[in-house]
């Protein structure tokens, strides 16, 4: 059977089902993509798709009989190894899907709130060099990473904050994790990034990197060398910001959508790789 047989078999068989087919399986294409835009995934992905079809081309074009056997058998041994190598954005994209929206639209002024104090805090303390990293928890839970920490439970505020990474005090070695209106702990240990970025300047960045990797949590880190403010979040990071460039992008990442309605001055720049 030639090609333009098989085009028209395949064309006579074509039926609504084959439509839905064909779309389900573009979007799912697209998501994953989407997920593992910007990420250290997407290299991997790259690279076993150029050697994958590389080894075809050389199999087809020098006749490897060995080589052609084991891309036609590869396919179960792929099932295994893709969980293995992409765990964490499998992970993230579960995740992302079993939302169901954990910052309630009664609480914008309270999220309001929120963010000034944080904002408030972390300027008075990048003015001081006092090193900070606060976590805001969003839609994924952070439990894993509170329990290594001293559980507090307290409203939040500009002075608990400050207080808290004031140089050589019982808990300021680590981050503070807040959920909603309060501080949930202190003392918290996160995971540390694995990328290599000259952005990476210490253990705070690659931890707040780190976490945002993992979790769509949203942190701010001061550091304690030059006391430069950032703010990392969907595993990228945007530093050196000023007051107004901090808060705008804490609202625009916390805030629902149609309190960022209002105007609110200049556009917020996107986040990026540090």
């Amino acid at each position: 059977m030639g090609i333009w047989e098989a085009v028209q078999d395949a064309f006579r068989e074509f039926e609504a089902a084959s439509v839905i087919d064909i779309v389900a399986i573009a979007v799912l294409i697209y998501l994953v993509l989407l997920l593992l835009k910007g990420t250290i995934a997407i290299t991997l992905v790259r690279g076993i798709v150029i050697m994958v079809v590389g080894l075809f081309v050389l199999a087809r074009v020098l006749d490897l009989t060995v080589v052609g056997w084991l891309l036609r058998n590869s396919f179960p041994a792929l099932l295994i190894a893709i969980p293995v190598i992409f765990q964490a954005e499998i992970r993230r994209f579960l995740e992302r899907v079993g939302r169901t929206g954990a910052w309630p639209w009664a609480q914008r002024g309270v999220l309001e709130s929120v963010v000034e104090m944080i904002s408030d805090a972390v300027i008075s303390m990048s003015d001081r060099r006092h090193g900070a990293i606060i976590v805001i928890e969003r839609e994924t839970g952070l439990e894993d990473y509170i329990g290594t920490g001293v559980r507090l439970d307290a409203e939040i505020s500009t002075q608990i904050l400050e207080n808290i990474f004031f140089p050589n005090s019982a808990l300021h070695d680590g981050a503070v994790i807040i959920r909603e209106s309060r501080v949930v702990a202190a003392s918290c240990t996160l995971p540390l990034s694995e990328r290599h970025d000259s952005a990476l300047h210490g253990t705070r960045h690659r931890a707040a990197l780190g976490v945002s990797e993992r979790t769509d949590a949203v942190t701010v880190v001061v550091s304690e060398e030059t006391g430069q403010l950032t703010i990392a979040a969907n595993a990228r990071m945007i530093s050196e910001l000023d007051g107004g460039r901090l808060r705008g992008i804490l609202r625009s990442l916390l805030l629902p959508a149609s309190e960022m309605d209002r105007p609110r001055g200049p556009s917020l720049p996107r986040l990026s790789r540090g």
